[in-house]
């Protein structure tokens, strides 16, 4: 043992050159490369470390792609020097879309890997999986990839984590706005998944279309490792609905479209945003049947032509294709990725010190206009008060072979 006598015997070292071991481990750096005692954990004068799990395989793979879009900004950044010089280095695992893989994912990130930060896991299950554990540990979990209120609700219990997508409390009360408008009688029926995503989005609009009449007359649940939803939508098809609220991830949202199209239900279906893409959901299904679709929108979509010649779509479309060449620059998921990455970038420019806790206060305390963010959406925080960075979106309907966007910006904050 150093710096004593051992069992066998052996003299401590003297105590000048222990002196010197000490001063040096002091000046040195610790086995992550960090300034001992200037940095947490993952973060040098020249790089920074951020880890994010992700289904890339399983029911939900098609967000999988996120990832890609989200690291295509990272290395857009770090070859314009990075983030105040520091190079951004971005860790991902495969969950499946599984919670407890989700969570052994982010006990590797952290004790393993040493993470500076968690950034963008996809999933609400998931990240309530994750979440205890990242805040007893103090690691920032942000920017989850989840609209789930809980983000922004429990700041008290969980300061540690933050949403950014608008929470689906906003969304939900987006879409009862819309139908008080379009459908002030109408009869609405209702997929969800059955889990804290697609309760809180029903949650919220119910709460949206108290006092108007707008009714829900039937809903129909999933589990999110079931085969299929045709049975249910078959189910909300027999119940004279004129509305059908289809709150769905990808695989799903697409059997759901599919299944519509074999019956003679012909209600104004309005598709939760997290399924809206067309190349991972309408497109296979056929498009013929998209028709009308009803969703909502916060970022551009890399489809619309009226963002053609926008320069935050070029800056996004040319270097999407230059760092992640074989991804689908009009797939809305790379977007997303692409803006959340670009949020990220910006909170760590406003880091005032290496640490995490440096970085949660820049994260709570933010007025960013976005580039690829619609005109009328903010990325907006302010302290322990507000807990959801984006509380705007817009209706979007799919005609022809494009969502195009209808009205205005509706804010609609989550409380």
């Amino acid at each position: 043992m150093v710096g004593g006598r051992s069992k066998t015997g052996r003299v401590r070292f003297p105590l000048l050159l222990l002196a010197l071991v000490l001063v040096a481990a002091g000046c040195g750096r610790d086995e992550g490369g960090e300034a001992a005692g200037a940095a947490d954990p993952g973060i040098t004068d020249t790089s920074v470390k951020l880890g994010g799990s992700y289904p890339f395989s399983g029911p939900a793979s098609a967000y999988g792609t996120i990832a890609k879009g989200a690291n295509a900004y990272f290395k857009f950044t770090n070859d314009k020097g990075g983030v105040n010089g520091r190079k951004i280095e971005f860790i991902t695992y495969d969950d499946g879309y599984e919670p407890q893989r989700a969570l052994t994912n982010a006990r590797r990130l952290v004790d393993q890997d040493k993470v500076f930060a968690l950034f963008n896991t996809l999933g609400t299950a998931n990240n309530i999986a994750i979440w205890d554990y990242a805040n007893q540990q103090k690691v920032p979990q942000v920017f989850v990839a989840t609209g789930a209120s809980n983000w922004g609700t429990d700041i008290a219990g969980h300061p540690w984590t933050i949403g950014w997508q608008p929470n689906y409390v906003t969304e939900a009360r987006v879409y009862a706005e819309y139908l008080k408008q379009e459908k002030p009688d109408g009869k609405v029926a209702v997929l969800y998944q059955n889990d804290a995503y697609g309760k809180d989005l029903l949650g919220g609009f119910k709460a949206g279309i108290e006092g108007s009449g707008i009714e829900v007359v039937d809903e129909q649940s999933y589990e999110a490792t079931a085969p299929s939803v045709a049975s249910q939508v078959k189910q909300l098809a027999g119940s004279g609905a004129d509305v059908f609220l289809n709150i769905s991830t990808p695989k799903f949202a697409a059997q759901s479209i599919a299944t519509i199209a074999q019956t003679s239900w012909k209600p104004l279906h309005v598709l939760n945003n997290v399924a809206a893409s067309k190349a991972q959901v309408l497109k296979p299904v056929g498009l013929q049947h998209a028709q009308g679709i009803v969703s909502t929108a916060y970022f551009k979509d890399p489809e619309d032509q009226q963002w053609a010649s926008d320069a935050a779509m070029t800056e996004y479309k040319t270097n999407l294709a230059k760092y992640e060449p074989d991804t689908d620059p009009n797939d809305p998921y790379n977007a997303y990725g692409w803006t959340a990455a670009n949020t990220m970038v910006k909170a760590l420019e406003q880091m005032g010190d290496p640490t995490r806790a440096a970085l949660m206060e820049a994260v709570r305390n933010l007025s960013l206009d976005i580039p690829m963010l619609l005109p009328g959406v903010k990325v907006q925080t302010s302290g322990n008060s507000d807990g959801f960075p984006i509380e705007a979106m817009q209706i979007t309907q799919f005609k022809g072979e494009t969502f195009q966007l209808q009205g205005n910006v509706i804010q609609a904050p989550a409380q």
